[in-house]
């Protein structure tokens, strides 16, 4: 049993070094060929098309979605549904991407004669340098023949190969359009914190460091999210105090303490410049519920896991 289940190891890394080998072989792709294939793009009025079909089209839907999310127009078209209509989706501003192992993809044909007739760029993904999809695109960016990690040919080191190519297409545009990290927070939900927190006002718990324990638990209950946030003098944050810090400090002389007792001292504040996305990754590390917005030092909010969950930030 011992020996069967090392097969399944030796087979996983077997499988892994084909497609490292076929990753390093993409390399030798990034030439003028791969320049002209981004001037292109960078030069499109339009979105970009991605296609392809069975596991190449897998992988261009993935494509078209990494180009969207990064700041540059795109979406997959189906070939077969392309050949029902949806050829009408494509303009004469955009560009076509086409994935194809073989470069022979028959429900690939309407599309490139239609992109023929009426000059549209078409950017070939291909492996086969004497194919039809070569011959027929403005820049062929032809794979090598890294052979797939599979006896029976299946699609591994091949898919592999197109969904890195796509990757570093993506990024060479990122780079090339100045597309940062306030540009892809617009494109994903939540965004910046923005309205994703509860603002200053009646709905944020706030105590008064000198606070007792009656006022502080009746604030904490009334806004029902935890936790309350202790300020000085200068509505400055200089605490917290959570459900946690009220069970670890009950003694009989609890009512009697001040906030400043029990508190948790300088706790976590983010920016509402922060993507929510990044906030939710610090709650989760830190493994706390709650963060107080603070701007120029004073608190203009507070964001609780469940606004993100609502905003579907995940």
């Amino acid at each position: 049993m011992q020996a069967k289940k090392q097969k399944y190891i030796d087979s996983a890394i077997k499988t892994i070094n084909f497609e490292i080998d076929g990753l390093k072989s993409v390399l030798e792709v990034l030439d003028k060929k791969y320049v002209k294939a981004i001037e292109l793009i960078l030069a499109c009025k339009g979105r970009v098309i991605v296609s392809g079909m069975g596991k190449s089209g897998h992988i261009a839907n993935k494509i078209a979605s990494t180009l969207a999310s990064t700041g540059t127009p795109a979406f997959f078209i189906h070939p077969a549904e392309a050949s029902h209509g949806d050829l009408g989706m494509i303009t004469k501003d955009d560009v076509v991407i086409l994935l194809s192992n073989s470069g022979e993809t028959k429900e690939l044909r309407d599309i490139i004669f239609y992109c023929r007739r009426f000059e549209i760029p078409i950017i070939a993904m291909v492996r086969r340098a004497e194919s039809e999809l070569v011959k027929s695109a403005d820049v062929a960016l032809v794979l090598s023949k890294a052979p797939e990690a599979t006896k029976i040919n299946a699609p591994t080191t091949s898919t592999t190969m197109m969904l890195a190519l796509g990757d570093a297409i993506a990024v060479s545009l990122v780079d090339a359009k100045g597309f940062d990290v306030e540009n892809f927070g617009t494109f994903h939900p939540g965004g910046k914190l923005g309205a994703a927190f509860i603002r200053v006002g009646a709905e944020m718990p706030l105590v008064s460091e000198f606070d007792k324990m009656p006022e502080i638990l009746l604030e904490m209950t009334s806004k029902h999210l935890g936790c309350a946030g202790v300020v000085n003098s200068d509505k400055k944050l200089i605490g917290i105090i959570t459900d946690g810090d009220l069970r670890r400090h009950i003694t009989q002389d609890f009512l009697q303490y001040k906030a400043a007792k029990i508190m948790t001292k300088k706790p976590l504040e983010i920016s509402e410049e922060m993507l929510a996305v990044e906030a939710v990754a610090l709650m989760n590390k830190k493994s706390i519920t709650s963060l107080f917005v603070v701007k120029d030092g004073i608190i203009v909010g507070i964001l609780h896991i469940h606004d993100c969950l609502r905003a579907g930030v995940v």
